[in-house]
C-alpha cells in the first residue's frame, strides 16, 4: 500500500514591491541580452504606399474573407454604420469624383462627376463594382464638403451602357445625409441627353421637389463657364473633343 505524501510548496512573496522574492525584483523583470529590441530595425510602411485619394485608406487583413491576397481596402463610416470598400476593384474608376475648387464668396465646394469614367455594365463583377464605387462616391462627397456646394454632372461623351441606373442613383440620394442634401445649392447638369432627363422624370417619385429645383441644364461648357470657375475643373478628354465630334446617335 502506498503512503500519501504532502508536498509543501516554497514561500512565494506576491507583494507588489521589489523585495527579494518578489514577482517585480530585479530578477524577474531583468531581460536577457538577446531579447533586446532596437526600435530602428522595426520596419515601418513608406509614405508611397498610402492612396492619395480623398478618403483615409486602410489595409484590411487580407483579400476577400482574409485570403491573405494582399487586397487594399478602404474603411469608412456613413452614417452611423462602417463600411469596406475594395479599392482595387474600383481603381480604374476614382476619377468619377473629383473636386473642382471654389466658387462665391463663401469659397463654396464644386465638386464633379463624370460619368464617362463609370465601368460598361458589360463587364465582368459590374454589380460588386458599382456597389464599391458608390460608398466610395457617398464617402467622398461627405469628406469633400464642409459648407454649401455644387455639383457638376458631366454627362457628354457617356454612351448609354455606361449611364448608372435607376436603382443606383436613388441609393446614392437616401444615402446622403439631410445636411448634404439641404446644402447642395445647384446640380448642374452639362451635354444632358433624353436618356439622362428620361431617367431624371422616372425618378421624380423619390426625389424632392426641392432637390429637383435645384437641377440646371446646360448645353456647353462655354455655357458652363459662365456660371462657376472653370480653372480647376477637370474634364476629360473625351467631354472636351465632343465638341468637335459628337455623340453617335445610338451612344446618346
Amino acid at each position: 500500500m502506498f503512503k500519501r505524501r504532502t508536498l509543501i510548496a516554497p514561500d512565494i512573496n506576491l507583494s507588489l514591491d521589489k523585495s527579494e522574492g518578489s514577482l517585480l525584483s530585479d530578477d524577474f523583470l531583468e531581460t536577457p541580452d538577446d531579447l533586446d529590441i532596437n526600435v530602428d530595425d522595426i520596419d515601418t510602411p513608406d509614405d508611397d504606399s498610402l492612396d492619395d485619394t480623398p478618403v483615409a485608406s486602410a489595409k484590411g487583413p487580407g483579400g476577400d474573407g482574409g485570403d491573405g491576397t494582399g487586397r487594399l481596402w478602404r474603411t469608412v463610416i456613413i452614417g452611423d454604420q462602417e463600411h469596406r470598400i475594395d479599392m482595387q476593384v474600383i481603381r480604374p474608376y476614382l476619377r468619377v469624383v473629383t473636386h473642382g475648387g471654389y466658387y462665391g464668396e463663401g469659397l463654396n465646394a464644386i465638386i464633379v462627376f463624370a460619368a464617362c469614367y463609370l465601368p460598361d455594365s458589360g463587364c465582368a463583377d459590374y454589380n460588386y463594382i458599382m456597389e464599391n464605387l458608390f460608398l466610395y462616391v457617398i464617402s467622398s462627397l461627405e469628406l469633400l464638403v464642409a459648407e454649401d456646394y455644387m455639383i457638376i454632372y458631366l454627362n457628354g461623351a457617356t454612351p448609354r451602357r455606361r449611364m448608372p441606373g435607376i436603382s443606383w442613383l436613388k441609393r446614392c440620394y437616401q444615402m446622403i445625409e439631410r445636411r448634404l442634401r439641404k446644402n447642395l445649392k445647384c446640380l448642374i447638369i452639362a451635354h444632358p441627353s433624353w436618356f439622362i432627363r428620361t431617367v431624371l422624370a422616372i425618378s421624380r417619385p423619390f426625389i424632392s421637389v426641392k432637390f429637383m429645383d435645384k437641377i440646371r441644364y446646360v448645353q456647353s461648357l462655354e455655357e458652363l463657364a459662365l456660371i462657376v470657375p472653370m480653372e480647376h475643373v477637370q474634364i476629360p478628354k473625351c467631354v472636351d473633343e465632343q465638341i468637335h465630334f459628337p455623340q453617335k446617335p445610338e451612344d446618346i
